[in-house]
C-alpha cells in the first residue's frame, strides 16, 4: 500500500517510488493539484465567470441554457445548488434505470421543489435494461455498471440535442474522483463493447435503450451540434463534507453512507460483487482522492477501510434478494451467476484502440482543456 494514500497493488498499473509513494499520487501532483489550487483563486474565479457567461449567452430566448444530469448523489445535487447560485437555467434530467433508492428519489424531489428548476425523468425501457444488465453479469466482467453509465450519458446528449442547448453539466470532479485505476473496470462509453456482450449473453433486441457511439460523442455532438460537457465543480473549492452539510441544511438531503450508493445495484456492485469476485474495494480510490485533495487524513481512511464494504449483513441479503427479484431470477439462479468464473473485458470485442488514439490526440493537442471539461 502507498505510504501517502491508501491505493495498493489491487490496481495492476500501480508503481511505487523509493519512498513508497505511488504513481497515482505523482499523477495527482502533476496533473490534478494545479487545477484544484486554481479553484477559488483569482484565475479560477475569472475562468468560472467566463464559463458561466458562455453558458448564459448561448441560450438567449431559450427556456434552458444547459442540461444537468442529477442522480440524487452528493456531487450532482451540489452541482444543481451551485447552478442556482450562479444564476444558470438548467433542465434537470434524471435517468431512471430502475435501481434508484427511495432516498435518492426523495433527495431529487426536494432539490427540484426548492430550487425551482424543471425536472425531466427519462425512464429506460425496463425489459431491455434488465436484459442488458443480466448480460453483463453473465459475462462476469469487472465493470457491470456499464449499462447504467452508458444510458446516463447517452440520454443526456440526446436531451441536449432535443432542447438545442450547448452545455451538459455533470458532477464529475477532480477533488473527489482524481484516483480511479483503469485496471479496475472498462470504459462505459464503448458502445461496440456493450453491444458485443449483449449479443453474446442477451436475449432480446435493444430497440429503445439509449446508446451513444464514439463518433456521435466525439465528432457529431461537439463539432456539428457544438454540445460539450462542463465540470463546474472543478472551478470552485469543492469539499465533500461541506457540500453534504449545505445540502442537508437547505434541502433535507439524506446521505447514503458511501459514494454512488444512491443506486441499489451500484451499492451491491461496489460493496459485494467487486470485492468478492475481483478483490477490488473501490473505497480505496474514493478515499485516496479525498486524502490527496486534503479533505481527510490517511489515518481516517485506514479506519474507514477496517469496516466491511457493505453497510451491514442484513442489508446485503435484502439487496441480493431484491435484485434477484427485479432481474426475474430466483435467489439460487442469481447466486449461480455471481459465482461464475471472472472474465476480462479483453475477452470481448471493443473499440479500445480507437479510444486510445483519441486519448493520445487529446493529450497532444489539449482539446479537453479548451473545451472546459477541466
Amino acid at each position: 500500500m502507498c505510504t501517502r494514500c491508501v491505493m495498493d497493488t489491487t490496481a495492476e498499473e500501480i508503481s511505487f517510488d523509493s519512498s513508497g509513494i505511488c504513481s497515482f499520487c505523482h499523477s495527482f501532483d502533476e496533473n490534478v493539484k494545479p487545477v484544484l489550487d486554481r479553484a477559488g483563486s483569482t484565475e479560477g474565479r475569472r475562468l468560472l465567470n467566463r464559463i458561466v457567461a458562455s453558458i448564459k449567452n448561448s441560450a438567449h430566448g431559450k427556456p434552458y441554457d444547459s442540461i444537468l444530469g442529477i442522480s440524487g448523489g452528493t456531487d450532482s445535487s451540489y452541482l444543481a445548488y451551485l447552478a442556482s447560485e450562479l444564476g444558470l437555467r438548467p433542465l434537470l434530467v434524471n435517468v431512471d434505470t430502475g435501481w434508484d433508492t427511495p432516498e435518492s428519489k426523495s433527495n431529487v424531489e426536494n432539490l427540484v421543489s426548492k430550487l425551482g428548476f424543471d425536472l425531466e425523468i427519462i425512464t429506460v425501457d425496463w425489459d431491455e435494461m434488465r436484459d442488458l444488465q443480466l448480460a453483463f453479469y453473465r459475462s462476469s466482467v469487472k465493470n457491470c455498471e456499464i449499462p447504467q453509465d452508458h444510458a446516463f450519458l447517452a440520454a443526456l446528449y440526446k436531451k441536449a440535442a432535443q432542447e438545442d442547448v450547448r452545455y451538459i453539466l455533470t458532477g464529475g470532479n477532480l477533488a473527489t474522483e482524481s484516483v480511479l485505476p483503469r485496471s479496475w473496470g472498462y470504459n462505459a462509453g464503448d458502445l461496440r463493447h456493450l453491444l458485443a456482450i449483449h449479443s453474446r449473453f442477451g436475449t432480446r433486441p435493444l430497440r429503445k435503450f439509449p446508446t451513444l457511439s464514439f463518433w456521435r460523442r466525439y465528432l457529431y455532438y461537439p463539432f456539428v451540434r457544438s454540445i460539450r460537457e462542463v465540470r463546474l465543480l472543478n472551478y470552485v473549492p469543492y469539499n465533500k463534507n461541506k457540500a453534504k452539510r449545505i445540502l442537508a441544511e437547505k434541502f433535507g438531503w439524506q446521505d447514503y453512507g458511501a459514494k454512488h450508493y444512491e443506486s441499489v445495484l451500484t451499492r451491491f456492485f461496489q460493496g459485494y460483487y467487486l470485492p468478492t469476485k475481483f478483490g477490488i474495494d473501490k473505497r480505496k480510490a474514493h478515499l485516496s482522492s479525498l486524502i490527496l485533495s486534503g479533505q481527510i487524513t490517511r489515518e481516517q481512511a485506514l479506519e474507514e477501510l477496517k469496516k466491511p464494504p457493505y453497510p451491514n449483513e442484513e442489508l446485503l441479503q435484502k439487496d441480493k434478494t431484491y435484485i434477484a427479484e427485479r432481474l426475474g431470477l430466483s435467489l439460487s439462479e442469481w447466486e449461480e451467476i455471481l459465482a461464475l468464473p471472472p472474465r476480462q473485458h479483453e475477452d470481448f470485442p471493443s473499440s479500445k484502440l480507437l479510444f486510445a488514439f483519441k486519448d493520445g490526440l487529446v493529450k497532444a493537442t489539449g482539446i479537453r482543456r479548451r473545451r472546459y471539461r477541466l
